[in-house]
């Protein structure tokens, strides 16, 4: 294959689900050591420096990290800078919430699409930030040599705090970057990660969901795959080219450097790597996390979401407000909901299991091999062992409380104003400082209601707390939960209809009244600001029961990983992945997915023909593309008239790597 669907359609997407991946979600600033000859005999024609160097423009100077306002380090997607000016190349599904928030019944950016044909028309994204990489540094020897083996897990956690700020502190000192120092392995190693981010991130283009979505949570996370899930940003700074917020004097931000884009096409066998910000892997998860994983939290939050999602459905079917207001949440709901049931499947095919035991298994050998390592490392797997098998019921508990009494969201934003009551009747609050105080939450309100409706969220309440109900023990109720199970008899839908009628945050209109005269016995009697009282009680129930517990875990896995690498000091390891950037490495080509059936590497544009189905939301082809398509209107981008759609490589990006770039051998853009 030479060519494939990428200015056509924008971007490819790509897909990795591949039974053995070429393992590891590297550091940048170790690739010279650890990685990079490697990476050559594969066929990368760069050197470490191209990709990672602190003095000179590198490839790392093109990657974005995409954070919400307030969590600047928590990166929920990858983009890549791809031009001069600024503009950002990402998912669909990552700018999905953007696109939704934009579009109205009157514009409706999700069914149709959006493009800014000039920077005047980019709509901007209050809240969205995009952190460029400045440079990693190794903080270890500054942190270690201060902690010692009596310190308790709490003492220890509370130094780690202490030393990460005084580091990012002094290492930030008279400069306008932002850094953080995070953990590596467990707690066995430390890294300051400094970052350029930039605060006005402004939406260029989107395709319609029909394409963006395509095969919505049917394909996801599956293969073969057709979609064309790609958005546009772009990036702009202060005049003089350092972050700044919103102003129609900014200007598209100059990169040090920009991905060139390959429209080549790839071959089995090609080299490939992706750099982003994946979100969280449990690589060194034992055995014994393995099993709560899979059955307490997979299999809970499959069979909660399925029921949510079958009533955020209905609601979004009976009008488009209420389909554009939900579209996000929905997609959020569905992705976990999709990858928990396919997780588990992969799980069990792979016996993961047996394999996370076989690695304990050696572990203890090797141990009991010398008394000194008996010593440090001979209570890791009791404490792990011992700490699982005492919280797996409150684990239950916790993760319905999670999935389907945190799963409504009225109770949830009354909980963010838990305190607010407080307010009203305190005499040392002066009313400018109250209406000051009002005005920020009119803000919030706003944002909340823009997407919530009563009738869907009555329905929530009355579906999740059902279910919330019948799989926790009445032990682990919040006393609020306990008295209206016990009054309306454990019929939620009688609850919700009372709650739909009398609460105030059931309605923009009736909070809003209600701030116009707030009365803290209003509030307080409020039954949804009670259920955010009682998730609170009962999150902090469980966390309180569970904390001992999870103590041991904890110091068991950090001294369980820290053994694991002294088990083996010649080896290449790579840590968990926790949002910070990473580089993972491997080819592109094809898998035997099961008995008799071999996957090829790529799939193409016949392929969205042959799913069409108009009767069915998520496989819907829009006229202009099929219109397309019967021309073979595929500029320069097909092969033979064969004109590619997406492709798989072998890379490790389990835990997240959303909108990240895939890069050839060359550092060109390829999906």
């Amino acid at each position: 294959m030479n060519k494939f669907v990428s200015l056509l359609l924008g971007a490819v997407l790509l897909f990795s689900y591949t039974a053995k991946a070429d393992e590891g979600m590297w550091l940048l600033s170790l690739l010279k050591k650890q990685n990079i000859q490697e990476m050559q005999k594969m066929g990368c024609k760069l050197s470490a420096e191209d990709i990672y160097d602190i003095n000179n423009a590198c490839l790392k100077d093109a990657i974005v990290g995409l954070a919400k306002e307030g969590q600047p380090f928590r990166h929920f997607c990858t983009g890549e800078i791809i031009s001069q000016k600024g503009l950002v190349l990402t998912n669909h599904h990552c700018g999905f919430s953007a696109i939704q928030s934009h579009s109205t019944t009157e514009h409706d950016y999700l069914k149709d699409g959006f493009w800014a044909y000039n920077h005047g028309q980019e709509l901007t994204n209050p809240g969205i930030t995009a952190s460029i990489l400045v440079r990693i540094e190794d903080v270890t020897d500054k942190v270690i040599p201060q902690l010692n083996d009596k310190m308790s897990e709490d003492e220890r956690g509370g130094a780690v705090q202490k030393l990460s700020d005084q580091i990012a502190a002094q290492a930030l000192m008279g400069t306008h970057y932002k850094g953080h120092v995070q953990s590596m392995f467990n707690g066995n190693q430390y890294f300051l990660f400094v970052y350029e981010i930039y605060r006005d991130v402004r939406l260029v283009g989107a395709p319609p969901q029909s394409m963006g979505k395509f095969g919505g949570d049917t394909d996801n996370w599956m293969w073969p795959r057709h979609t064309a899930d790609f958005c546009m940003f772009r990036i702009y700074s202060g005049p003089d080219g350092k972050p700044a917020s919103y102003s129609k004097n900014n200007i598209p931000l100059k990169p040090k450097h920009s991905l060139p884009i390959s429209i080549k096409g790839v071959k089995e066998g090609d080299f490939a790597m992706i750099m982003g910000f994946p979100g969280t892997t449990d690589r060194y998860l034992t055995s014994y996390g393995l099993k709560e994983t899979m059955d307490i939290t997979n299999d809970i939050r499959y069979k909660v979401r399925t029921e949510k999602l079958k009533v955020l459905k209905e609601g979004m079917n009976k009008a488009q407000k209420t389909r554009i207001q939900y579209a996000a949440k929905y997609a959020q709901c569905a992705n976990y909901w999709k990858y928990s049931s396919e997780q588990n499947k992969a799980l069990k095919k792979l016996n993961t299991m047996g394999e996370k035991q076989r690695i304990e298994n050696n572990f203890t050998n090797w141990l009991n091999e010398n008394s000194a390592r008996k010593v440090k490392y001979g209570e890791a797997l009791n404490l792990i062992k011992e700490g699982y098998e005492a919280k797996a019921e409150y684990a239950k508990y916790f993760s319905y409380t999670i999935e389907a009494f945190a799963g409504p969201e009225a109770h949830m934003f009354a909980q963010k104003l838990m305190g607010l009551h407080k307010v009203f009747d305190d005499p040392k609050v002066t009313p400018e400082r109250l209406e000051m105080i009002i005005d920020n939450v009119r803000g919030e309100a706003k944002t909340f209601y823009k997407d919530f409706n009563p009738e869907v969220e009555r329905n929530l309440i009355a579906t999740l707390f059902n279910i919330y109900a019948k799989n926790v023990d009445a032990e682990f109720y919040p006393e609020y939960f306990k008295n209206i199970n016990k009054k309306y008899k454990g019929k939620f839908g009688k609850f919700a209809d009372m709650v739909y009628k009398k609460s105030i945050f059931m309605s923009e209109e009736r909070f809003n009244a209600f701030l116009n005269d707030p009365q803290s016995k209003v509030m307080e009697k409020d039954p949804l600001y009670k259920l955010g009282e009682a998730f609170v009680e009962a999150y902090m129930k469980i966390n309180t029961l569970t904390a001992e517990m999870s103590t041991k875990i904890e110091k068991g896995d950090r001294l369980f990983v820290d053994g694991l690498m002294k088990m083996d000091p010649t080896k290449a390891w790579s840590p968990d992945a926790n949002s910070t950037i990473r580089l993972t490495y491997g080819k592109v080509g094809g898998y035997d997915g099961k008995d008799g059936v071999y996957f090829k590497h790529y799939t193409t544009m016949k392929g969205i023909i042959d799913k069409e189905d108009p009767n069915n939301d998520e496989f819907i082809v829009p006229a202009k593309l099929k219109q397309l398509y019967a021309n073979n209107n595929f500029g320069p981008y097909a092969n033979n008239g064969v004109l590619a759609a997406c492709f798989i490589t072998d890379n490790d990006i389990t835990g997240g790597n959303s909108g990240s770039p895939v890069i050839n051998g060359n550092g060109e853009l390829i999906g």
